[in-house]
């Protein structure tokens, strides 16, 4: 039985945001599109073999393209879901600078592989836009909460300090340290799974 086409947008795509690129004046809507999907381009495209500065054509490409396409562009998630459809403008766009490199000697196996392969690409494509699916509810929850209780939650998990040298910086329990984390990834699971029903 095959899912809908929008069942796999890990990155929730709201058709209201696609609608409002179609206007090239309307420039929140497309900062709103850069800063949701820049990182994501940028990290399969470094992850593809390409480097910093091929990484960074990339995402200025792609973004030009998806310009160009906007005031065509019809959106219907029974043909195809815009994760898929900017799967391949990304795709193409790193093929454009590996086409650049020629066959020099920086243009690895690794990267025709990628290139050629529908399966390898599309796995580290996945897995890009999970993670940014992830680090979109971070920012999210990180809005919403007390300042301190985040910086707690940071030194502690992402920083790897050790719980009492959080609490004693913060002048807290050792207790609230754990307590905070815990609260903490409650609130990203529940940000993670609300963005996920949206494509449900």
């Amino acid at each position: 039985m095959s899912r809908p086409a929008d069942e796999d947008e890990l990155i929730p795509t709201r058709t209201t945001l696609i609608l409002r690129l179609k206007n090239w004046q309307d420039q929140s809507s497309w900062q709103e599109f850069f800063d949701t999907y820049w990182k994501l381009i940028y990290g399969v495209a470094i992850k593809g073999g390409l480097t910093k500065t091929e990484a960074q054509d990339v995402v200025q490409e792609t973004m030009l393209s998806v310009a160009k396409h906007m005031p065509n562009f019809e959106y219907d998630r029974k043909i195809g879901s815009f994760k898929a459809w900017l799967l391949n403008m990304t795709r193409w766009r790193m093929i454009d600078q590996l086409r650049k490199r020629g066959n020099s000697a920086g243009n690895g196996i690794g990267n025709k592989l990628l290139v050629q392969s529908n399966t390898d690409f599309e796995a580290l494509w996945d897995a890009e836009w999970e993670k940014n699916l992830f680090d979109a509810a971070i920012t999210k929850v990180k809005r919403r909460l007390d300042p301190q209780k985040y910086q707690i939650f940071d030194f502690y998990v992402n920083k790897e300090w050790a719980p009492d040298k959080v609490a004693k910086t913060f002048g807290i329990s050792i207790n609230q340290v754990y307590l905070a984390k815990h609260r903490v990834v409650e609130l990203i699971k529940e940000e993670v799974e609300k963005m996920e029903a949206k494509m449900r």
